[in-house]
């Protein structure tokens, strides 16, 4: 869904992104396309006209992984200012409803801890979410 912050000229991107965890750890995918390649990201995606951010997380991991995941709750809501667009994201934990994993969209992934978070090159909003998703990884 896209909107435009009042005022503001530039458009405002709506998506949702999974945390998907499993034990100690967190999904975390590598873009394969586009002017942010090679950057890392949370998998999920745009919502679309008439989708609950719900609907639109579980339809976009089926697209991207091939997956269904069960989720848990909303981690957080993070606004981000990128050069062209403002991107409201809503940030889920979940967890898989099975094991299976395809990369459809993403170059590359992996299951990271909380003290691997920061090996990779997060895109800046993706970026934001760290230390909730530290302190998330923390708590059993």
């Amino acid at each position: 869904m896209e909107g435009r912050i009042p005022g503001s000229t530039i458009p405002t991107v709506e998506v949702v992104a999974a945390i998907i965890r499993k034990g100690d750890n967190v999904f975390a995918t590598q873009r394969g396309y586009g002017e942010w390649k090679d950057y890392w990201e949370w998998p999920g995606g745009k919502t679309e006209q008439g989708e609950t951010p719900e609907e639109a997380l579980k339809r976009e991991i089926r697209e991207e992984l091939d997956a269904e995941i069960s989720i848990e709750k909303l981690l957080t809501t993070i606004d981000w200012d990128y050069p062209k667009f403002h991107l409201t994201m809503h940030c889920y934990i979940c967890s898989l409803s099975s094991e299976a994993l395809h990369l459809n969209e993403h170059e590359a992934a992996r299951w990271l801890s909380a003290d691997t978070l920061r090996t990779v090159n997060w895109l800046p909003a993706d970026n934001q979410l760290l230390p909730l998703i530290t302190k998330e990884l923390e708590v059993r």
